[in-house]
């Protein structure tokens, strides 16, 4: 999982990819290719 401070690049690396607020914390989270994901802080 990657961590950034901005997470509008890593939206688009992928067509599948969506944001997810979760426990305060947004991810980016992809069904078909779990090797996307991303948390922001």
């Amino acid at each position: 999982m990657k961590v950034a401070a901005s997470l509008k690049s890593l939206k688009h690396r992928h067509p599948d990819c969506q944001i997810v607020r979760r426990r305060g914390r947004v991810y980016v989270i992809n069904k078909t290719n779990p090797r996307f994901k991303a948390r922001q802080g």
